[in-house]
């Protein structure tokens, strides 16, 4: 079902001749430095294709012959390679097998020596004078040093040789059949009779995983073989299907794709069966903002919600397909985290409650919109990304998108976060939010609810309240209860509390009168609905009391009407 629907993706995007993706035997590859050539084979110079986008150089991309699998074989690309592939001159390998690797490369160019462009890189290479006068360009030590990819373009040529009409046309002529490949097999992608192909090109941009690239079908050992099978003879699928789903799927992962983005360990790619505005808005909704346009994730946000509210969110027929494919690296191979296929308005749908359930008060520098990254994120030890435990993120973009219960590790890790750090942050206050509501059916509301009748949820209000008349009588205080007590408050309130209401009256009799009847108001609201301190709260009332706890913090924030204007007869 992946590699179909991949598959399908490379046909919808090759029909647009504006999608700019490669077609059968080419690929996009960025070439740093070309190597700029006489009709004779005589050298010119050398040209640097890269530029500096932003803080970084980045080299230009070329649609190129598609490049070879290889590991420690010797197999060279075509027109296009590594210095050493190319030139035949030493830069990390040793001599012997540099000169093996040059053989390779001027042994493919042979077969094209016929066209006028070829023959002249031929020449070139023959021409021992004009491969010493590269090491006289101070742009060749730059390639040298880092044994770039390079190619060749003849002077008076706008484009390498490898773009030029004629040699295009003896590519695209020369077909991928090759001698050992075993014809008359049914493709298990397309269900035609074709040739299977026995090594899939490699897929690249999967956060971790080898910057060679890595495969989701591959065999090489012979505990999978069978049948006197060997490699991709075992996973019936054609040479065209191969390069099609991996196309699609590199072209998805490229660095410019708007179609991707990280989950914890997980490279997300998604896309549906023909264009749609959710295709293009997903990134906004569940990425790292722009830093452009920082806002334009809460605005896709807030279309999301309202289209949803006024039904106009079936614009796209229920029957297009939406899909989301979560991969992570696994040794030379890649793994499938998660794959989900839905129809677009029952998506949306499950996208709007997902970020309904997250809505919560904030500070006015607080964003409405964060990143699904900058969520769990800030339930990871050290708030680092690599302490995501284990498998929560691709769970919880699994249980978003299947609309099923969020895992329970959600829960429990904010809550940890909370007792280690002693610090209800917005972010986890949302991702809290947001699991009670979905899994235990809860009404917790975006801000105070002061009707809401929970224990934990009034046991975290308390606890706020206590919090702040401490801090009012003792402007300046290092540490106050919150420090010292959040986290045997939130589990075991019937060991703490007692102390604490008794420390209370001493705080509030360093109050302002009007303020102290303020505060005995408020906690005489609160403490009518707690008929007596339990032993113990569980796991979902500790996340009530911390959204209490929040609530309450928020509320005190909140601008309204002094004290005394709420109690006209305090003085």
């Amino acid at each position: 079902m992946i590699l179909q629907a991949l598959t399908e993706y490379y046909d919808r995007k090759a029909a647009d001749p504006d999608s700019g993706i490669a077609r059968p035997g080419w690929e996009w590859k960025e070439i740093p430095y070309l190597i700029i050539i006489q009709g004779d084979g005589s050298l010119v110079h050398v040209e640097d294709t890269q530029e500096f986008v932003g803080k970084k150089k980045r080299a230009k991309t070329f649609l190129v012959p598609q490049s070879v699998k290889r590991s420690s074989g010797v197999v060279s690309n075509l027109l296009w390679d590594n210095v050493e592939y190319a030139t035949g001159i030493v830069c990390k390998g040793k001599k012997e097998r540099v000169l093996e690797q040059h053989k390779a490369f001027c042994g493919r160019l042979n077969r094209m020596s016929a066209l006028p462009a070829v023959k002249s890189i031929c020449a070139f290479l023959a021409n021992a004078e004009s491969k010493r006068k590269l090491s006289d360009d101070p742009v060749w030590k730059e390639a040298v040093e880092t044994c770039a990819f390079v190619s060749f373009r003849i002077v008076d040529q706008q484009e390498p040789v490898f773009r030029q009409k004629d040699v295009v046309e003896a590519i695209d002529n020369m077909g991928t059949v090759s001698e050992n490949d075993v014809a008359g097999r049914r493709c298990l992608v397309s269900g035609n009779l074709d040739v299977i192909a026995k090594l899939h090109p490699a897929i690249k941009g999967v956060q971790g995983a080898n910057t060679t690239g890595g495969n989701i079908v591959s065999f090489n050992f012979p505990a999978s073989c069978s049948f006197g099978k060997k490699q991709g003879e075992n996973a019936q699928i054609s040479e065209s299907a191969a390069f099609k789903y991996t196309t699609a799927l590199n072209s998805l992962l490229s660095k410019d794709s708007r179609q991707k983005m990280s989950v914890g360990d997980a490279t997300v790619v998604f896309w549906s069966e023909k264009k749609t505005a959710l295709e293009d808005e997903f990134i906004d909704l569940f990425g790292e903002p722009a830093k452009d346009n920082p806002d334009k994730g809460v605005a896709a946000v807030e279309r999301l919600l309202s289209s949803v509210r006024l039904g106009s969110f079936f614009h796209e027929p229920d029957a297009t397909r939406f899909y989301v494919l979560g991969l992570a690296p696994n040794s030379a191979r890649i793994s499938v985290r998660f794959w989900h296929v839905g129809a677009v308005a029952e998506m949306e749908r499950r996208f709007a409650d997902w970020f309904d359930n997250l809505r919560i008060v904030h500070g006015p520098r607080e964003k409405e919109h964060l990143s699904l990254w900058r969520l769990l994120v800030s339930i990871a030890p050290l708030g680092k990304s690599e302490n995501i435990p284990p498998n929560l993120a691709g769970a919880v973009m699994r249980s978003i998108l299947e609309g099923t219960p969020y895992p329970a590790t959600l829960l429990s890790s904010a809550l940890v976060r909370i007792k280690a750090e002693r610090d209800v942050t917005y972010p986890r206050a949302k991702l809290i939010k947001a699991f009670l509501n979905h899994n235990k059916e809860r009404k917790l509301t975006v801000s105070l609810d002061k009707e809401n009748p929970n224990i934990g949820y009034r046991l975290g209000r308390l606890f706020a309240i206590l919090e702040k008349i401490q801090e009012e009588a003792n402007p300046g205080v290092n540490a106050t209860i919150r420090d010292k007590f959040y986290a045997s408050a939130s589990s075991m309130p019937n060991a703490v509390f007692g102390n604490l209401m008794r420390l209370k009256n001493h705080h509030l009799g360093k109050l302002s009168q009007g303020r102290s009847i303020y505060f005995e108001k408020l906690l005489g609201e609160v403490i009518a609905e707690i008929p007596s301190f339990p032993a113990h709260l569980s796991l979902d009332e500790q996340g009530d009391f911390a959204i209490g706890y929040y609530h309450q913090r928020q509320d005190f924030f909140t601008k309204k009407e002094s004290p005394e204007k709420q109690n006209p007869e305090t003085v």
